[in-house]
């Protein structure tokens, strides 16, 4: 068992997925995970799905009993939060924020403290299938940097990234999720014009982009190695790519990703 408790401000949907990762992952005993949430509905959803958890009556009951501090609000309640936290601050305590364009100096500065660690996740977390970036405040060690990343490693896999770097997270794995569903969308649409039932189109453009991600993850290779053995001369695979390269879907989702990093950092200067 690597923590005693880890507590969750905030108990919605990312939280639980979270906490329960961190738990099927013996990182912590369902007994030593606590939440809070001023929203009835998900504080009873946070103990449902990760049964023998604590609901605790306050965010300061939260860092009271905890070691490790999941900040996971929304945006716009974070500065009301730090300002509840600040007055109970402990340096036993490590912050780990998930909560989208607040830096790590507005962390910090809030809660007096620089033992944080900044987390950019992402949605297929909620399935063990994660991607996140994550950058330590000031005062967090070489040990805490270790414990994030076994933590977010239980719910996918994460890297230690300068802060500089967030944005670009957001823009790839962050905001990733949302190109891949459209490209699995469109090439279900392909496969009822081509004469297939939608059901079975989706299942099957589903798993192929399951299957290929698998791929390059498994074997380590280049996509573009693991491509060109996927494409005889000749063949159908050479017509559909000249296709998707006379469409323009390289250059796509490129200026996708950096359109998104570019938000972000647009949102974490406002």
């Amino acid at each position: 068992m690597t923590i005693m408790t880890i507590g969750f401000i905030g108990a919605g949907q990312m939280a639980r997925a979270l906490a329960r990762g961190f738990v099927a992952a013996e990182l912590v005993s369902a007994d030593g995970v606590v939440a809070f949430d001023p929203v009835a509905e998900a504080a009873a959803q946070f103990a449902e799905l990760v049964p023998g958890s604590r609901i605790v009556a306050s965010n300061q009951a939260v860092v009271a009993a905890a070691e490790v501090v999941v900040l996971a609000v929304k945006p716009q309640c974070i500065n009301d939060v730090m300002l509840e936290l600040a007055k109970d601050k402990s340096d036993r305590v490590l912050f780990i924020s998930i909560i989208a364009g607040t830096p790590l100096t507005a962390l910090c500065a809030g809660l007096d403290s620089g033992r944080v660690v900044r987390v950019m996740p992402n949605t297929p977390c909620l399935v063990g299938a994660g991607a996140a970036g994550y950058s330590l405040g000031p005062k967090a060690s070489a040990a805490d940097g270790d414990l994030v990343g076994r933590l977010m490693g239980a719910v996918g896999i994460a890297f230690p990234v300068p802060e500089s770097q967030l944005d670009a997270v957001t823009g790839l794995s962050g905001s990733g999720p949302a190109y891949v569903y459209t490209m699995i969308e469109a090439l279900s649409d392909g496969g009822v014009r081509a004469g297939l039932p939608r059901a079975t189109a989706t299942a099957l453009a589903a798993q192929t982009v399951l299957g290929a991600a698998q791929m390059v993850l498994a074997t380590g290779e280049h996509p573009a190695v693991l491509k060109d053995r996927v494409t005889s001369p000749g063949g159908t695979t050479i017509a559909g790519l000249q296709v998707l390269e006379r469409s323009g879907l390289r250059s796509a989702l490129i200026d996708a990703v950096e359109a998104a990093t570019k938000r972000s950092q647009e949102l974490g200067q406002a």
